[in-house]
C-alpha cells in the first residue's frame, strides 16, 4: 500500500516568512468570513424583502416595461427610413458601398472561374503555409464543387472577403487607439466585453431594422460581430511591446508615429495575425447566421434545409462551410507562426502566385469552363436522407438494452432538464440573487459579486425572469455534460500522446465548424426540442474544454511529478494529488470557456425547439419585433456576464488581497 503524496516543502516558509500550511489556510478563513458576512446581511434584508414582495417569481413591481419605447423607436426608424437625411446621406451610402464591394468581389470570382479561384487558393496557401496546406486548400475547394455548392461558396466567399477586410480595418483602428491610450482602453473594454457575450443572433435585430433585409445588413452585422477580436489582440500586442526596444527607439529621437510604425506594430505582428485568424473564423460563423436576414450563399442553403428538416441538403451545404473554415484557419495560423519565427519572406513567390492564378483563369476562359461542370456534381443529399430515415426507423427508439436516440433525448429532458428548470423556478427570486452573490464573492471580490448580482437582477427588471431561468437550466445541464466528457477526455489525452494525436484532427474540425452547422447532426439524431439544443452546445464547447484541460495538465512542473513518483505514488494519486491541483487555473479556465461557448449555442438552439430566450430572439427577428428580440438579447448578455463572473476567478495580490 502506497502512502499518500505530500509536498516535501509543505511547511517551508515562503519569501515573506509565512509557512505554506498557514498560507493555504487563508483562503478558507477568507471564504468563511465572506459567507458569514453574507449570511448576516441576508438575515437582515430577506425578511424585509419577503414582507414587501412575497412569492418565488420576480415581483411585477420591480420590472420596467421597455417594449413601448423600443416599439416607438422601431416605428420611427421604419417611418423615416426613406426620408431622413441620416438614412439618405449617411446610412444609405454605407449600404450602397457594401453592395458595390460585394458585387465587385463576386464578379472577380466568377470571372476567374473555378479553375482560377482554385489555383489562386492553392498558390496562396503554398506561399504562406507550405505544400501540404496548399494541397488541402485545392482539395477543399474542389470538394465544394463536387457537392454542387460552387456558386453558393463563391457568394459566401465574396461576403467573407468584404466583411473581413472591413472588420480588420475597424478592429485594428480601435485596437491601436486602445493600445496607445489607457483611457481609450478603459472605455473600450466593457464595450468589447458586451459585444463578445452578446449572441450572434442579437446583432441581426438592429441592423435589419436600420438597413432592412439583405446583403448590407448581413455584412454590417458580421463586421460588428467579428471586429472585437481584432481590436482586443491589436491592443494586447501594442501594450505588451518590449519596453527595452521602445526605450531604445525613443532614445534615438523617433516620433510617436515612427515608434508606432517602426517598433510597436512590427513587435505586435504575431498578435495581429492571430487577430486576423480569429476575425476570419468569427466572420465565417456570422456570415452563415446572417443568411437568416437575406445573405445568399452556403448559410442560406443550410438555413432553408434546416427549416424543412432536410438533413441531406443541410449537410451538403454544411461541409463546404467546414472546409472553408479549416482552410482559412490553417493558412492564417501558419502565416502567424512563420511571421513569429521571423522567416525571411520570398517576395518572388507572390509573383508566381499571381501568374499562376491568371494562367489558370485564362485557360478556363479559353476552354469555356468558367462554371463548374454539372456532370462533376455528386448528390449526397439523397443517401444522407436515406440514412436519416433508416436511423429514424431503427435508432430513434426501440433499440434493445440501450434504447434509441429519441429515448435518450426524452430521458435527458425528463430526468435532467425538467428537474433543473423546476428547481430554479421554485427558488424564490431573492434566493437566486443570494446564491449568485455567494458564488461570485467566494471566487472573486466584492466587486465581482456586485457585478454578477446586478446582472442577474437586471434580468428580472427586464421582465424575462422565467425565460432566463429556463435558459440557465439548459446552460447548466449542458455545462455539466461538457465538463464530465471534456475533463475525462482531456485527462486521457494528457496521459497518452498517441490518443492526443488521434484526437487532434477531430478537435480541429469541431473547433473550426461554425455554430450553425452543429444543428445539422443533432436534428438528424434527436429531432427537435431542448435536448437537441443542449447536445449541439455540448459538441460545440467540448473542443475548447478538452484542449485547455490537456494543455494545463501537460504544463504541470515535471519536478513535482518526479517527486511524487519517487515517494511511491500511483498514477491515480499523481493525477489527483499533484496534476489536478497544480492545473487548477487551467481547469477553471476550461469551465469558464465551456460556459461561454455553451451559452452561445443554446441560444441558437431556439431554431430547433430550444425555447426560452433563444426562441424570443429568433421570434423577434422573424417578426421584426425589436422589443422582444432586444430584451431577450440584453437578458442573454446579463446571463453571460453573470456566468462569466461566477466561473472566472479574480486574481489577487499575495500580500494585501486586493484585486490585481
Amino acid at each position: 500500500m502506497t502512502a499518500a503524496v505530500t509536498t516535501p516543502t509543505a511547511a517551508a516558509p515562503d519569501d515573506t516568512g509565512t509557512p505554506h500550511r498557514l498560507k493555504n489556510l487563508r483562503p478558507r478563513h477568507r471564504a468563511l468570513g465572506k459567507l458569514l458576512l453574507l449570511a448576516v446581511a441576508a438575515a437582515v434584508l430577506v425578511p424585509l424583502v419577503t414582507t414587501r414582495w412575497s412569492g418565488a417569481a420576480w415581483p411585477h413591481a420591480l420590472t420596467v416595461d421597455v417594449s413601448e419605447p423600443l416599439g416607438r423607436a422601431s416605428d420611427w426608424i421604419i417611418d423615416h427610413r426613406d426620408s431622413s437625411p441620416l438614412f439618405l446621406y449617411f446610412l444609405g451610402y454605407i449600404s450602397n458601398a457594401v453592395i458595390v464591394a460585394i458585387r465587385a468581389v463576386y464578379v472577380v470570382l466568377l470571372a476567374a472561374g473555378w479553375a482560377g479561384v482554385t489555383a489562386a487558393a492553392g498558390l496562396i496557401a503554398w506561399r504562406v503555409a507550405g505544400r501540404r496546406l496548399a494541397a488541402f486548400a485545392v482539395v477543399a475547394l474542389l470538394a465544394c464543387g463536387f457537392l454542387g455548392m460552387w456558386v453558393p461558396t463563391m457568394q459566401t466567399l465574396a461576403l467573407m472577403i468584404v466583411a473581413v477586410l472591413v472588420s480588420v480595418v475597424v478592429g485594428a483602428l480601435l485596437g491601436v487607439a486602445a493600445g496607445l491610450s489607457e483611457r481609450m482602453y478603459r472605455l473600450l473594454r466593457p464595450v468589447l466585453d458586451t459585444m463578445q457575450v452578446l449572441p450572434a443572433y442579437a446583432y441581426l435585430l438592429p441592423v435589419v431594422l436600420i438597413f432592412g433585409m439583405g446583403v448590407p445588413a448581413a455584412v454590417l452585422a458580421t463586421v460588428v460581430y467579428a471586429a472585437p477580436p481584432m481590436a482586443r489582440l491589436t491592443a494586447l500586442g501594442l501594450r505588451s511591446a518590449d519596453g527595452g526596444v521602445m526605450e531604445a527607439v525613443t532614445s534615438l529621437g523617433a516620433t510617436a508615429r515612427q515608434r508606432l510604425l517602426s517598433a510597436r506594430l512590427p513587435l505586435a505582428r504575431k498578435e495581429l495575425l492571430l487577430g486576423l485568424n480569429q476575425t476570419i473564423m468569427m466572420a465565417l460563423s456570422m456570415a452563415v447566421i446572417a443568411s437568416v436576414i437575406g445573405a445568399a450563399g452556403l448559410g442560406d442553403r443550410v438555413y432553408q434545409a434546416l427549416a424543412s428538416v432536410d438533413v441531406g441538403a443541410a449537410l451538403a451545404a454544411g461541409i463546404p462551410i467546414v472546409l472553408l473554415a479549416v482552410v482559412l484557419d490553417r493558412v492564417t495560423a501558419a502565416a502567424g507562426e512563420r511571421m513569429g519565427s521571423h522567416q525571411a519572406p520570398a517576395h518572388w513567390k507572390w509573383g508566381v502566385v499571381a501568374a499562376g492564378a491568371v494562367v489558370a483563369a485564362l485557360a478556363a476562359r479559353f476552354a469555356d469552363r468558367l462554371d463548374w461542370p454539372a456532370s462533376w456534381v455528386a448528390d449526397i443529399a439523397t443517401p444522407v436522407n436515406d440514412a436519416v430515415d433508416w436511423m429514424t426507423d431503427h435508432l430513434y427508439t426501440g433499440v434493445p438494452v440501450i434504447g434509441g436516440t429519441a429515448d435518450w433525448a426524452a430521458h435527458f429532458t425528463t430526468w435532467i432538464l425538467d428537474p433543473v428548470r423546476s428547481g430554479l423556478t421554485w427558488l424564490p427570486w431573492w434566493s437566486v440573487l443570494l446564491i449568485v452573490a455567494a458564488l461570485a464573492w467566494l471566487i472573486g471580490t466584492w466587486r465581482t459579486a456586485l457585478t454578477a448580482t446586478a446582472a442577474m437582477a437586471a434580468i428580472g427588471v427586464l421582465g424575462v425572469w422565467k425565460a432566463s431561468l429556463d435558459t440557465l437550466s439548459q446552460v447548466l445541464a449542458a455545462v455539466a455534460v461538457t465538463l464530465v466528457i471534456g475533463l475525462a477526455t482531456g485527462i486521457a489525452a494528457a496521459r497518452s500522446g498517441r490518443f492526443e494525436r488521434l484526437l487532434r484532427p477531430v478537435l480541429d474540425v469541431f473547433q473550426t465548424m461554425p455554430q450553425f452547422v452543429y444543428l445539422i447532426p443533432v436534428v438528424a439524431l434527436f429531432g427537435v426540442g431542448r435536448a437537441p439544443a443542449v447536445a449541439a452546445a455540448v459538441v460545440y464547447a467540448l473542443p475548447a474544454v478538452v484542449r485547455i484541460t490537456t494543455q494545463g495538465l501537460r504544463q504541470v512542473d515535471p519536478a513535482a511529478l518526479e517527486a511524487a513518483r519517487s515517494m511511491g505514488a500511483t498514477t491515480g494519486q499523481q493525477l489527483r494529488q499533484v496534476q489536478l491541483p497544480l492545473a487548477r487555473p487551467a481547469l477553471l479556465l476550461a469551465v469558464n470557456q465551456g460556459v461561454v461557448l455553451v451559452l452561445a449555442v443554446v441560444i441558437i438552439g431556439g431554431l430547433v425547439g430550444g425555447g426560452a430566450l433563444g426562441y424570443d430572439v429568433v421570434f423577434g427577428l422573424a417578426q421584426g419585433d425589436l422589443a422582444t428580440g432586444l430584451v431577450a438579447g440584453a437578458a442573454i448578455v446579463c446571463l453571460g456576464l453573470m456566468l462569466d463572473r461566477v466561473t472566472q476567478p479574480t486574481q489577487r495580490r499575495a500580500r494585501d488581497g486586493k484585486e490585481a
